[in-house]
């Protein structure tokens, strides 16, 4: 129970790694705030099961990352009713490869609308209630593919190398106000991002990791769980790698 009481905010907890973070901050006694783009029953009812099988409030949130209107006005209405979030993770985002002689420009910029300034709106949001708090954790979803660049990464590599460095820069902004900031870098996991890759993609990443598989949901999950609970309280200003150590 390391996350007992906690109010946690997490983005993209309708499938993949976000669905096995909300899943784990549940199972660890933590209150979600869980967001999905979309409403739709399946996720409502697994929301449901979770919160009573652990005995935790979990209160489904929807909006689309790239609606800043509708983000802003979502988000004020959640925090009328809550008026501590301990923890932000910021897990959504999109993934793309492909050469930049090849790729649009205007895809480079959705893939960063997404990937970063979401992100950043949302943060600047909740940073708010946490500078009044005096208090606060925020993770950001990195990724190894920001960490060490590679021909097909221009779009989906260097947003994450920029959510990178965006941790780093607010991890000393934000020290003053008891508020710790770190970034978690899977290496390819197990979800429907490494289904989309082509195999050959894939197959190189897995090579490239000494534990020769790929990660899970879970074993991402269970870092951020570490880095949202008081066991992480020394911790701030990092990048911690989740690839099974890389080649």
């Amino acid at each position: 129970m390391l996350l007992k009481g906690k109010n946690i905010f997490i983005t993209g907890t309708n499938r993949g790694i976000g669905k096995a973070i909300l899943t784990e901050c549940a199972k660890n006694g933590a209150n979600v705030l869980a967001h999905a783009r979309y409403e739709n029953n399946d996720f409502l009812k697994f929301i449901e099961q979770l919160s009573l099988k652990y005995n935790v409030s979990i209160t489904p949130i929807f909006f689309d990352m790239t609606d800043i209107n509708q983000m802003r006005k979502t988000v004020k209405e959640c925090m009328k009713s809550n008026k501590k979030i301990d923890v932000l993770i910021n897990n959504a985002g999109i993934a793309h490869g492909g050469l930049f002689q090849m790729t649009p420009v205007e895809n480079i910029k959705e893939i960063f609308n997404v990937n970063l300034f979401a992100q950043m709106e949302l943060t600047q949001l909740i940073i708010k209630l946490m500078t009044r708090n005096q208090f606060g954790n925020i993770i950001n979803m990195a990724s190894i593919s920001g960490l060490d660049l590679k021909s097909g990464n221009s779009a989906y590599g260097t947003s994450k190398a920029a959510i990178i460095a965006w941790t780093k820069v607010l991890s000393k902004e934000l020290a003053t106000y008891n508020i710790r900031v770190n970034a978690i870098a899977p290496g390819l996991s197990n979800t429907n991002m490494a289904n989309l890759m082509e195999s050959k993609a894939g197959e190189e990443m897995i090579q490239h990791s000494l534990m020769k598989r790929l990660g899970t949901p879970e074993e991402i999950a269970n870092v951020a769980v570490f880095l949202a609970s008081e066991k992480s309280s020394f911790v701030n200003g990092q990048i911690i790698r989740v690839d099974g150590g890389s080649i």
